[in-house]
């Protein structure tokens, strides 16, 4: 099985990674592929251009995992929609007994939940330009390959952390984090667990589901959060903001107070290796010498 990874960034080579160690032929497009590993066969592409290599003989599984290069309205059309619309002019284009294509998506479809509880059959409710694309991508997704007999799916990703990815540490260890006013709740993914959730969706025998929530098993309450890294770094809590809960708090603020369900994503069999914030942190932390009290 060959297993294309269209975007090859930070996750995508995690899961190519994963995806080696399994036996998978990995091949990988980014722009610069000589920063890949020697496990993954690299190939140069950017996305957007359209401009794209032939996809690799026996390719089973693609998977596009696509990063905007700045938080702007136009960058993340470029990335979400034109890198996407590239790839699978590619995908349809091709004849290698391509399976399954499988989209990272993210949660900023959804918007704001007021708190409440959602998961994949929750209608998406985007509420900032970001989420709007993405939909949309989504859409294209599954407009574009319907009737192809190749299945379409969605790991719709909460906010991902791991190795790199310390920012909520910074600001509580730099003194800038902030507890909410108000209770509000986020949801987020270890990268290590994201990229097993892509090899475990890309090479299930079930055919999967449409649209996964790709979040851990505890949608966490920010301050909690903030007051947890505190206390494993020694530090005293970080103080409570005047504002509100749409306004405060060091995680911005577009992703929208919800709880996201993961039962769909571990009915698959997925294990996550952590479970909860509480772990993935204090891994982290113990990566860069910090050790739990």
């Amino acid at each position: 099985m060959t297993v294309l990874l269209a975007g090859c960034g930070d996750l995508g080579t995690e899961a190519g990674l994963r995806f080696a160690a399994a036996g998978h032929r990995v091949v990988g497009w980014r722009r610069s592929p000589e920063k890949l590993p020697a496990e993954i066969e690299g190939a140069a592409a950017d996305l957007s251009s359209g401009e794209l290599p032939p996809i690799p003989a026996n390719t089973s599984a693609v998977v596009v995992a696509i990063a905007a290069d700045s938080p702007t309205e136009d960058a993340y059309r470029a990335a979400y929609v034109d890198g996407l619309s590239n790839v699978l002019d590619a995908v349809l284009a091709s004849d290698v007994g391509i399976g399954r294509v499988l989209f990272i998506s993210s949660t900023a479809v959804y918007g704001d939940a007021g708190g409440g509880w959602i998961d994949e059959s929750t209608t998406p409710d985007p509420g900032g330009f970001s989420g709007r694309i993405i939909r949309e991508a989504e859409e294209l997704l599954f407009d574009r390959l319907r009737g192809t007999g190749i299945t379409p799916v969605c790991l719709r990703l909460g906010g991902i952390y791991g190795p790199g990815r310390t920012r909520l540490i910074d600001q509580v260890r730099g003194g800038t984090a902030v507890l909410p006013a108000e209770p509000r709740f986020t949801n987020r993914i270890h990268r290590d667990d994201a990229a097993a959730a892509i090899v475990r969706l890309c090479t299930m025998e079930a055919v999967p589901n449409p649209v996964y929530m790709g979040v851990d098993n505890d949608p966490a309450e920010l301050g909690e959060v903030l007051s947890f890294l505190a206390a494993e770094l020694g530090l005293p809590r970080p103080p409570s903001s005047g504002g509100t809960a749409a306004t405060a708090g060091s995680e911005p603020a577009r992703g929208g107070n919800k709880r996201c369900s993961n039962a769909l994503l571990r009915s698959t069999g997925l294990e996550f290796q952590y479970p909860s914030f509480r772990e993935g942190y204090r891994d982290i932390l113990a990566g860069v010498g910090v050790r739990h009290p």
